[in-house]
Parts: C-alpha cells; structure tokens; sequence
C-alpha cells in the first residue's frame, strides 16, 4: 500500500506542476497562432487542475495525507521549470515531454493500485491516462 500512496503523492506532485507551467504558457504564449494555442493551453490547465483534488482525496482515501507546503510540492514533481519564455512550438514541445512524463507515472500508479488491491484506484488512475493520451495526441499535432 505504501508504494501506492507514495506513486500518488508524485502523481499529484506532477499534476501540480504540468497545471502551473501550462497555465504560465497560457499567459505568455505569442504567435501568429496565438488565438488557437491560447484556447488549447486554457482548456489544458483547466482540465488537468480539475484532477488535482480527485488525485489528493485518494491519498486521504488510503489514510496518508496530502503534501501540505509548495516545497513539498515541487520536490515531488517530475517537471522542470522554465525560466525563460520559449517560443510557442518550443512551450508546447516541452509541455508534450512533461506530459509523456507524466503518463510514465500515471502507469506506474496503475501497476501499484493493481498490485495494492486497489481497483478504483487503478480504474481513476486508468481515466487519467485516458485523458492524458488524448492531451499527447493533441501536442503532437500542434509541434507537428
């Protein structure tokens, strides 16, 4: 069960940080196709910021707590920061690697939930997955 709680607390770690760096290229974004990657960044952090409380329930749900301070947060998080503004192919290439990241996680919760005995966690952690393939696609075919 350990292993388990321990995958969802990177999971929420990451979630957290894919959120905020693509909120922050939602902001900063330019371009001739400004509009377009504009609205698909807005509906990008939006949908991941929308699991993060459902990721942060089921770590209460097996008895452990959530990570409580934003150190905590970012240590857990497998993704970088960007200090600098890129261009809008190189934000949305970085925010394909981050996601293609988190996906590697979101697996690997899968295998934990499957090996804890823990169905619904795995079938939520399998819808996750779901969504983030579909957010893959659409990268890929913006940078193409």
């Amino acid at each position: 069960m350990e292993q388990l709680i321990q995958q969802l607390k990177v999971i929420l770690g990451t979630n957290f940080g894919l959120y905020f760096k693509s909120h922050t290229f939602h902001w900063n974004i330019e371009g001739p196709n400004f509009n377009d990657y504009h609205a698909f960044l807005g509906a990008l952090y939006t949908a991941v910021w929308a699991n993060t409380d459902l990721i942060a329930e089921k770590i209460r749900m097996l008895g452990s707590y959530a990570p409580t301070t934003l150190p905590r947060m970012l240590e857990l998080s497998d993704i970088s920061d960007t200090e600098t503004i890129p261009t809008a192919i190189a934000m949305l290439s970085q925010l394909k690697e981050d996601n293609d990241r988190f996906i590697v996680h979101l697996k690997a919760g899968i295998v934990a939930a499957d090996q804890a005995n823990e169905p619904a966690i795995s079938n939520f952690l399998q819808d996750l997955l779901d969504q983030h393939q579909k957010h893959a696609w659409m990268l890929r075919s913006l940078i193409k």
